[in-house]
């Protein structure tokens, strides 16, 4: 791999710590010595590969499900049991990114923001990158099944095979794949909930939809941030081929005024009370008055504004979710159907 030091690698001139040892020696001990930052380098790739910081997303949803599960069964969701559904989905999430990466690795070496990626610079390999995340994916599918349900594992690899041969290479050819990839970018928490319960249940499902209506105004701001890089790879998304922002808008609004009643979904379900439907209706409002202000691309005087706009979306966006999910599971309830 590109990171570890050639073998042959000279000393630097006039330093030179095996001056007084044998050649065979000082070229032993530069095989087992990596170059200064090599390992931080690899382990850095490595991250980057697996999509470190959306699979932290991901196990952070799954814990919301499983929690959420756990407290409807009236049984505690600190168990063995949340480990090994953390351990398995981290595991696909990471095997499905590599995969990710590995069939757009021509697409991710022309934009800017992607072309740093191991693969696409060619610090990984095509074929190190599909093994490690096939090697994941495997390794996902026997650890939940044996550790968790049949139903739990078989959702979790659909998941993978729909975010790996479904959205990914379709996001070339047609805007519809951000709809489809909204689904498998909406199964953590109810994976969290079937791993905990072993059904697919109304709770679930209503997890899975705060998830997928959560997407689009999220989508359109990175969509419409990345636009130019986008348009470069190729890639259809809504700002590339619509490019007077006026489809943009008009979904991210759709999906942000529907965000309102579908967040209020736990509460129709008696999965919590009167207080978690008043704070979901405030966090509700706040993302939708930042997708109402996100309309200002359309009339913005300069990029640089219309990045603002965009920008303060995304970053609203981020902060929304983890904050209504902590509101549900403090405010969260056995149901008494």
């Amino acid at each position: 791999m590109s990171t570890l030091p050639s073998a042959t690698a000279k000393a630097p001139v006039g330093v030179s710590a095996h001056a007084h040892e044998p050649a065979e020696t000082a070229h032993a001990s530069l095989a087992f010595h990596p170059a200064p930052g090599a390992t931080a380098t690899f382990i850095g790739d490595l991250r980057e590969l697996f999509k470190f910081k959306v699979t932290a997303m991901v196990l952070i949803t799954t814990w919301a499900g499983f929690y959420l599960g756990s407290l409807d069964s009236g049984i505690s969701s600190i168990q063995r049991g949340l480990l090994n559904t953390l351990i398995g989905v981290g595991l696909a999430s990471a095997g499905s990114s590599a995969l990710n990466e590995a069939l757009e690795r021509k697409s991710d070496a022309k934009m800017i923001r992607t072309a740093n990626r191991p693969i696409a610079s060619g610090r990984f390999s095509l074929a190190q990158g599909a093994i490690l995340g096939l090697i994941a994916v495997v390794l996902s599918g026997v650890w939940l099944l044996n550790t968790t349900n049949p139903l739990t594992a078989g959702l979790t690899l659909l998941t993978v095979f729909s975010y790996v041969a479904i959205y990914t290479p379709l996001k070339r050819v047609t805007t519809l794949a951000t709809f489809l990839g909204a689904f498998p970018g909406a199964a953590g928490p109810l994976l969290g909930w079937t791993a905990s319960r072993g059904q697919i249940e109304w709770p679930g499902i209503a997890l899975f939809a705060i998830l997928f209506v959560w997407q689009f105004p999220h989508f359109m701001a990175i969509a419409w941030l990345y636009r130019h890089d986008y348009g470069r790879a190729g890639i259809k998304m809504l700002p590339v081929v619509q490019p007077d922002g006026l489809s943009t808008v008009i979904e991210a609004l759709f999906y942000a005024v529907l965000m309102i009643p579908v967040s209020l979904a736990p509460w129709y379900l008696h999965m919590a009370g009167i207080p978690y439907a008043i704070y979901a209706t405030v966090l509700g409002l706040v993302y939708l008055g930042y997708t109402i202000r996100f309309a200002r691309i359309l009339r913005a005087r300069s990029e640089t504004e219309s990045r603002m706009f965009a920008r303060d979306l995304l970053k609203v966006s981020v902060i929304y979710l983890p904050l209504l999910l902590t509101g549900l599971m403090l405010a969260a309830t056995v149901r008494h159907p």
